[in-house]
């Protein structure tokens, strides 16, 4: 595993080779632009990540299967993280409950600080190690779990210490940075490393290289629920509808899916109980409530299996 962490002068020399911490060319005279001048470059920047990430579509797919194996078993997805790499964990375990239906324990965000950290930053934290290994350690992962850990840097001590921890404790790893990593010698299953350059405003890492991070968990939880069976066609059919923009957007979604009218669909949800996969299977089918759930459970939440 990768050793930790580094102070004083080591530090300072390791940091000051990182990519991200590097001065971008382009902004040197960043504080002489026109406010258009700097929304332009900003912009120009943001657009080299899509690609940068594209790049590593091949280790975001082995992720996938890495992920999508641990879930479909009843495991768990624990991201790792500090600062803006941190909320960007939380972010989007957060998301995928009223997204997907899921569990809110199947995907959890870890950050560290703790949730205070979320609306109020304290960077001292993320040096912690103990921390990294204490939280890790009260989420009691194990083997049949993944651990990915989220850090531009490639070296955060709170993140790595508590990857580590969870490989010993016998789960998956992954680790996502945005430097290179051939140096680390981790023992982790994969590391992912969208390369996406100095920032604008050297060393900003909530620029591109948290969008890159972004765009990264987006494509990763996306892909593995479709394969879990939460997304009919290209719609999601799991979603919980907490609130009325929600609930419309289910009514909206079976209407599309069975072609019937809005009072239609409103029935059908009522008699679905709220879920719409079993709303569209009961109206494709002309079945009702307990033979829906039934196919799908017997297909592992796949309509378009289950209306074969």
């Amino acid at each position: 595993m990768e050793n930790l962490p580094l102070e004083g002068c080591e530090l300072f020399e390791y940091l000051k080779n990182l990519v991200t911490e590097a001065s971008n060319p382009k902004s040197l005279d960043l504080d002489r632009f026109t406010t258009t001048g700097i929304l332009e470059l900003i912009n120009a920047e943001d657009a080299t990540v899509a690609l940068v990430v594209r790049k590593q579509i091949p280790y975001i797919a082995q992720a996938v299967e890495i992920i999508y194996e641990a879930l479909s078993a009843g495991g768990r997805l624990i991201y790792l993280g500090a600062g803006t790499s941190g909320r960007l964990g939380v972010l989007d375990a957060a998301e995928c409950p009223p997204t997907f239906g899921t569990d809110p324990d199947m995907i959890v965000g870890l950050i560290a600080g703790g949730a205070p950290t979320l609306i109020r930053s304290a960077e001292g934290v993320e040096d912690d190690v103990d921390a990294g290994q204490r939280d890790i350690d009260k989420t009691e992962i194990g083997a049949g779990d993944v651990a990915m850990g989220l850090t531009t840097s490639n070296r955060t001590p709170y993140v790595i210490s508590g990857l580590n921890r969870a490989a010993e404790r016998g789960a998956k790893t992954i680790l996502l940075c945005c430097n290179p990593a051939d140096d680390i010698n981790s023992g982790y299953n994969l590391i992912i490393t969208p390369i996406v350059g100095p920032e604008v405003l050297s060393g900003s890492t909530r620029m591109k290289a948290a969008l890159a991070e972004k765009m990264v968990l987006t494509m990763l939880t996306t892909t593995v629920m479709v394969k879990l069976g939460k997304v009919y066609k290209n719609m999601m059919v799991d979603l919980q509808a907490t609130s009325q923009k929600l609930l419309e957007r289910s009514k909206r979604v079976i209407m599309k899916s069975v072609d019937c009218d809005y009072k239609t669909a409103g029935l059908l949800l009522d008699k679905a109980k709220g879920h719409v996969k079993t709303a569209i299977v009961m109206a494709k089918l002309d079945c009702d409530l307990e033979s829906a759930t039934r196919l799908l459970t017997e297909v592992r939440g796949f309509v378009f299996k289950a209306i074969k």
